[in-house]
């Protein structure tokens, strides 16, 4: 079954009486308040413990001594919102097995991460990964980085609240704003007050919740098809098991291609530089713990994959033997899981109850990471700067206060979701669009020694001002032709670059009677390629501007800011071709690059004690960076290095 192409979703038998709407039992209301009150619980114990005691440090990075096994999992939860197990499932549903493809992505998502970010993050010693950019560049990329972040997480942050809540109330009959007041009160509560240790442990339970939630869905329905061989050969006999598609055509929405390599992007924008995720790795005990994370975290994405394409086709199955109602075969795509849920766990008291508790887990750790996040950069990136004699007492009360503010001013962008109307389709890309640009900045930093603080600013500013022109413009085109489908590869509900990257994607309409031409065309690319485009659109902007403006000649340049791809390389050559390489690239080195030493440890000259390891095993005294001085303005180490 080819994804993506000119096909519309496969029809299902229906049944002309319409259940009455599923309605929560005793037990189902307990089983969901035992969520938010242990949520709560873990959240008020790492705030009460050591009460007075508590400092900035422990608020924003849990001092620094996270373990590898909850960091791993609290960077799984983080990634897995609610919207991503309602999204998927109903992918898979739709469009069929496709999708599962995206998994090949996370391997390379997650091995870059793990030995070029969080090296460079780690080694820096940072809080904010935006502090970054004020050492590689200046103070004012910091702030637009900064800047470009909050945007983007305040956006989101009421749509990944209201979304869920509005299907849950259409399915359910759950009180909407109930839920939602309730949701972001108790994740208010216990990110305000507990910090990041108390996001961190509470994801823990929340990641355990989830699994649970969905296991008994695919473990239910399985045994009411007569097994998952059988589930496996209703999928199949109606072409829903998908081959690999290679068409390597980037405005197809979903090919192997577009998959595996746009989704790389995608991977990398979320766990490479993302706040929210680097603030983890950083709270790790020791770079060695935040790498491993960084690896637990692969199979664990595999396997919360491959249950939730199990879901879509577990519910393929049971609409195949057991007709929907035609209240159901209406439904959005967002609320076909939640229909599907209480339907198939009807008659099960307490299943229903934790399938709901497994959703809102997700929106739980997807939101408190966002407010943690955004507390962070906001006192390391713009008040601290500013306000450097505050207090550590004052300093951490004031932290309280931003997370706690961040929390009301959720509430308020979910009343502002639901009072868009179709605009909300362009709140939910715009967190997308923004994902890309900022990998671009990050990366133009790390690979490219010439690129200077101009070109940065441009090359965000350029990188920006694409991916709206490409979203925006997707989404108008879409939504403004009456009664004419989307492009099948608009991203207009798409998110793309973000902490629930693999969500909304099922929204996407698949049917089209026209191939789109022009600007159409453009606005057509795969949503999955967002990233790859954005982050590029900023790096060549970027490098042709640093060039225009004269590199870094004549400016400072941190040599623990950059990742050393030459040397890595060049260690990869036969000694001969590293030898004649060396020579040829000193001896044609251009002016406007500051010189830069090609012996990968002199980028991070800390692994070399208190010297500077060479490629041929040498190893040369330096003195020792102690001062604040040296450390505030640091250069570049000049040596002669003997291949």
């Amino acid at each position: 079954m080819s994804v993506g192409a000119v096909t519309s979703a496969p029809l299902f038998p229906t049944s002309d009486t319409s259940p009455p709407v599923p309605t929560f039992s005793a037990v189902d209301y307990v089983v969901f308040a035992l969520l938010l009150v242990l949520s709560l619980a873990i959240g008020l114990y790492h705030a009460c413990r050591g009460w007075g005691q508590h400092t900035v440090g422990q608020l924003q990075m849990a001092d620094r001594k996270m373990d590898c096994l909850p960091v791993a999992l609290s960077l799984l939860a983080t990634f897995q919102s609610a919207v991503a197990i309602l999204g998927v499932p109903a992918e898979i549903y739709r469009f069929g097995t496709q999708y599962w493809f995206l998994g090949c992505c996370y391997f390379l998502g997650l091995l870059i991460p793990a030995h070029i970010f969080i090296p460079i993050f780690y080694r820096l010693h940072l809080t904010s990964a935006y502090e970054y950019l004020e050492l590689r560049f200046n103070k004012a990329v910091r702030i637009c980085g900064t800047v470009t972040f909050i945007f983007q997480m305040v956006i989101y942050m009421g749509v990944v609240l209201y979304a869920p809540s509005l299907a849950l109330n259409a399915v359910t009959g759950l009180d909407l704003w109930l839920s939602v007041l309730t949701l972001g009160i108790v994740c208010n509560i216990y990110t305000a007050l507990g910090g990041l240790k108390a996001v961190i442990w509470t994801d823990v339970f929340q990641t355990l919740v989830m699994f649970l939630g969905q296991l008994a869905v695919i473990i239910v329905g399985s045994a009411k098809l007569g097994g998952l061989g059988q589930v496996w050969h209703t999928a199949s006999q109606h072409g829903l098991i998908s081959g690999l598609e290679l068409d390597p055509d980037p405005f197809v929405r979903h090919t192997f291609w577009t998959l595996a390599f746009g989704g790389l992007f995608m991977m990398l924008s979320l766990y490479g530089v993302n706040q929210a995720q680097v603030q983890r790795y950083l709270s790790s005990r020791t770079e060695k713990a935040a790498v491993l994370s960084c690896y637990a975290v692969f199979p664990c994405q595999q396997l919360v994959l491959c249950i939730s394409c199990l879901i879509g086709l577990v519910m393929f199955a049971y609409y195949q033997k057991f007709p929907m109602s035609t209240q159901q075969s209406q439904a959005a795509p967002d609320q076909f899981v939640l229909y599907f849920v209480m339907d198939l766990l009807r008659g099960l008291p307490g299943l229903p109850g934790l399938f709901v508790a497994c959703l809102f887990s997700g929106s739980l750790s997807t939101i408190s990471s966002a407010f943690n996040s955004l507390a962070t950069v906001t006192m390391e990136d713009l008040i601290r700067p500013w306000f450097s004699d505050l207090s550590e007492a004052r300093a951490t009360m004031l932290c309280r206060m931003l997370a706690f503010g961040y929390g009301l001013l959720c509430l308020g962008m979910a009343y502002i979701s639901s009072q868009m109307g179709p605009l909300l389709q362009a709140a939910i890309s715009i967190f997308g669009m923004i994902g890309g640009p900022l990998l671009g900045l990050f990366c133009l930093g790390m690979f490219f020694p010439c690129a200077n603080p101009p070109g940065a600013i441009v090359g965000l500013l350029a990188g920006l001002a694409m991916a709206f022109w490409i979203g925006v413009g997707s989404t108008v085109t879409s939504t403004g032709s009456s009664g004419a489908p989307s492009p099948p590869n608009s991203s207009s509900f798409s998110l793309p670059n973000n902490l629930t990257a693999i969500g909304l994607t099922t929204l996407v309409p698949s049917v089209t009677h026209s191939k789109p031409t022009g600007l159409q065309r453009l606005y057509s690319l795969s949503y999955l390629w967002y990233s790859a485009h954005n982050s590029t659109t900023v790096i060549v902007v970027g490098l042709i501007v640093s060039l225009l403006t004269g590199g870094m000649r004549g400016r400072t340049l941190d040599p623990r800011t950059l990742y050393p791809v030459w040397p890595r390389l060049l260690a990869l050559l036969p000694r001969a071709c590293q030898k004649r390489l060396h020579y040829k690239s000193h001896s044609q080195e251009p002016s406007f690059c500051a010189p830069q030493d090609l012996s990968a440890d002199t980028m991070f000259p800390e692994k070399a004690g208190n010297g500077i390891l060479r490629v041929d095993g040498s190893k040369e005294e330096v003195p020792e960076q102690g001062s604040a001085q040296q450390a505030s303005s640091p250069t570049f180490i000049l040596q002669e290095t003997s291949l």
